[in-house]
């Protein structure tokens, strides 16, 4: 399937690499896609599923969050606020190349930004989250070691994923700051939570949070046996399967491109 190059500005101006996943035929909806904590456009699961989607006839754009893989800024520095307002950025450029986004995936951390973000996005019809904890500061528990330092002297370097970052207090500080309640609540458009009841990094407990918080049309699919990462390739493949089945009901096709 064909993959374009693409960039544009995020929300402080830096330069944000992405990819657009089209399909070999016809283009029936634009899809947004929003990576885990620290990965990259590049992730399995953020490749697997976007190419899944396309290949069930929705182009999809996976782009890389301020100071991760190829887009500019320092991740760490910029707090989780930013990324939010990098997802709408991102909207807004699709939207102005002629390609407007009409369903919006996050997987883990980047469903939860995709549920603070998708109110701003006036084309957006549905959102599906993957695994994704209900608040944003679930994720201190990764850096938990390095917590009492960050807070105590501004920064200090984390290791995630086999990668180092130097995470900011702002940063610790505007994570515990989000409050999700009201967000999902009002989030005015459908909602698909799909979560491994097995999944070890992310408690099936947030999505449970999630859906109670959300209003309906909402939906819930178990990934069964899945790991967070979905690392198997069926595991990923099965996820867009669904994700396009469901979304194929509040897409308006007349709009695709």
């Amino acid at each position: 399937m064909p993959v374009e190059k693409l960039s544009f500005s995020g929300s402080r101006g830096f330069r944000l690499a992405a990819r657009l996943e089209r399909p070999e035929g016809e283009v029936r909806a634009f899809a947004l896609f929003a990576h885990c904590f620290a990965c990259t456009k590049n992730s399995l699961a953020a490749v697997r599923i976007s190419r899944g989607l396309a290949a069930r006839g929705i182009a999809t754009l996976r782009f890389d969050f301020t100071g991760l893989g190829e887009s500019e800024g320092a991740f760490g520095q910029h707090p989780f606020s930013a990324d939010v307002a990098d997802l709408t950025a991102a909207a807004a450029f699709m939207a102005g190349e002629g390609m407007a986004p009409q369903l919006l995936i996050g997987h883990s951390l980047g469903g939860t930004a995709a549920l603070a973000a998708a109110a701003q996005m006036p084309e957006m019809r549905a959102v599906a989250v993957i695994g994704s904890p209900f608040e944003a500061s679930h994720v201190t528990h990764l850096f938990a070691a390095e917590l009492e330092e960050i807070l105590k002297q501004g920064e200090a370097p984390v290791t995630l994923g086999q990668r180092q970052f130097l995470l900011s207090r702002g940063f610790v500080e505007d994570l515990v700051r989000q409050s999700p309640v009201a967000r999902i609540r009002d989030l005015g458009r459908a909602l698909l939570v799909l979560h491994s009841p097995v999944d070890q990094v992310v408690g099936i407990e947030n999505a449970a949070a999630i859906f109670e918080a959300a209003l309906h049309p909402k939906s819930f699919v178990s990934l069964g046996t899945a790991d967070h990462m979905l690392e198997e390739a069926g595991d990923a493949d099965y996820t867009a399967g669904v994700i396009a089945a469901w979304a194929s009901r509040y897409l308006d096709r007349d709009a695709s491109g």
